[in-house]
Formats: structure tokens, C-alpha cells, sequence
């Protein structure tokens, strides 16, 4: 089935206008989600507003949108107080600067989605502006929903992929982990020596697409043994290995690697003729 676009709009970078319409780059019908349910009679559980001073259920009507600045005390806000300084969606994603690519720390990044032209009279332009961005980031600001968002912009494949990011003053510095004082600023060479050759033995493409979801697989085979009023088999749990020092760790690592590597090298050969061709099955005797 055919994604649809959830937002139509221009992408302006300076004096060029680019109709385009984004879509969600991930789906989250992926992922199995539940609902609650009262155990007694399988109704699904509504969730509602309760005031517990006056012990009454509240409606959106009495609701009011309250910032806490000292600890137990509010100041309210209304809807009018907050229009004065909600942003105007413009249906515009405005570009201001561009830079390269690897310097998007991927901490900033929150959710991806993906740009493509509105149209074919697009297109063209559309084409022209993500070949020239080849290796670099333009970052941006969209106002939508009556909020602002900075994203960046990057090529990919055919199109461009748009991350919403998070803004500076909300991603924590490190050094806020008291746990990082603990990290000791020299190590053992000959143990730094041992982590790099268990990491190479490891080495991929990074192709993602070779794993699966463990547990949304096993979730969805109890789901269906459940629906097909069968007993659900337990899976068996690996062992937890046992501690060990890091040296040891280390190169029992590189021997569990080594064996598998070279179990799987085993592989079974035709026999060969004298003639050098594959021999040919003998027939049985009937």
C-alpha cells in the first residue's frame, strides 16, 4: 500500500520554493500494542479526569493549563495567553543555513521523515537542490501544530530525509553523570589491545536489516497461540555466564568467536570425478 503524506508545504531555501509533501519514516503499526482491559468482563478501560480535592470528574471545559514554579504552586495559563506567542503554522519548512553532514550529533535527532516533490513540476528542482546537497545538512525551521521545530534536511536515495531535532537546551550534558567520575583515565595496554581484536572479530557492513525483533516475534507467537485457544510454550532462558575478570572475559570472547567461525567454515563438497566433473548420483537397484 502507498504511503500517504501527512503534511503538504514548500521547502524554501533562499529565494527557491520547492512544493513538497512529507511522510513518516517509520511505522508504528510495527510494534504490537495493547489496550487495558477490566479483568472481570474484558471491557476496555476508559481513562478519565479526576480532581481529588473536589472529588469529581473534570471536563476539557474546566481544564486550564497550569506551570508549576515553585514546588505545589501554579500559574495558570489560558488559551488566549498562549496564542500570543504561538507561532503561525506558514507551511513552510525555511532553510537558514547548511553544513555538513557528520556534524548532526545524532543525540539531537528525535523523529525522521521523509520529503518528496508535490507534483511533477516540482520535481525538477526537487532533484537539482538534493544532488547539490550531497554530503551536507540544511538546517531549518518548521512551525507547525503551534509550535516550532528546528529540523535537518539530508539526501537520501531518491529524496531527502527531514529529522525534527531537539533543541540545545534540552539535551543534558554528560558530565551531569556523577556515575563518569568513576571511569579511570588510563587502562592496561595489553587489555585495550585484547578489546580491539574481540571488536574486530565482530566487524560488519552495519546492515540493520539482518535483525529481527526477538521479542515482538515471540510476543506474537503467544498472541496467536492465545487467540487459537492453545497452551503457550515457554521459551528457554540462556544462562547468565559467570563472572569473570575482564582479561579472561576477553579471551574466552575471542575463542567462542574463533570456534563458531571456524564451525561455520565447514562446508560440504560435492564429490568430484576423475575427470573432474561433479559424479553423478547412483541410481538405486530396483
Amino acid at each position: 500500500m502507498a504511503a500517504r503524506a501527512t503534511w503538504k508545504g514548500h521547502l524554501k531555501i533562499s529565494l527557491v520554493n520547492i512544493p513538497i509533501r512529507v511522510f513518516p519514516a517509520t511505522d508504528p503499526a510495527a510494534t504490537i500494542s495493547f489496550n487495558q482491559l477490566h479483568r472481570e468482563c474484558g471491557t476496555r478501560i476508559q481513562q478519565k479526569k479526576w480532581c481529588p480535592t473536589c472529588e469529581v470528574e473534570v471536563s476539557n471545559a474546566d481544564i486550564v493549563k497550569g506551570y508549576e514554579f515553585e514546588k505545589g504552586r501554579y500559574v495558570t495559563l489560558e488559551e488566549e495567553d498562549i496564542a500570543k506567542v504561538r507561532p503561525a503554522s506558514t507551511r513552510v519548512i525555511n532553510v537558514m543555513q547548511f553544513a555538513d553532514a557528520s556534524t548532526i550529533d545524532p543525540i539531537y535527532v528525535e523523529r525522521p521523515y521523509y520529503l518528496a516533490p508535490d507534483g511533477q513540476v516540482a520535481a525538477e528542482a526537487f532533484a537539482v537542490m538534493r544532488e547539490g546537497m550531497a554530503g551536507r545538512a540544511a538546517i531549518g525551521k518548521l512551525a507547525l501544530y503551534g509550535r516550532e521545530y528546528l529540523v535537518a534536511i539530508q539526501p537520501r536515495e531518491a529524496g531527502l530525509v527531514m529529522f525534527t531535532l531537539r533543541q540545545a537546551s534540552e539535551v543534558r550534558a554528560m558530565s551531569a553523570i556523577d556515575e563518569l567520575k568513576l571511569v579511570p583515565k588510563s587502562v592496561r595496554p595489553e587489555e585495550v589491545k585484547l578489546a580491539k581484536q574481540v571488536i574486530s572479530s565482530f566487524e560488519g557492513e552495519g546492515d540493520l536489516t539482518q535483525y529481527r525483533d526477538e521479542y515482538q516475534a515471540e510476543l506474537r507467537r503467544v498472541i496467536d497461540a492465545k487467540i487459537a485457544g492453545e497452551d503457550v510454550v515457554e521459551t528457554e532462558e540462556e544462562a547468565p555466564p559467570k563472572v569473570v575478570n575482564l582479561m579472561e572475559a576477553l579471551r574466552q570472547s575471542l575463542e567462542r568467536v574463533s570456534a563458531e567461525k571456524k564451525k561455520t567454515a565447514k562446508i560440504t563438497r560435492p564429490r568430484a570425478a576423475r575427470n573432474g566433473r561433479t559424479a553423478a548420483p547412483k541410481r538405486r537397484a530396483r
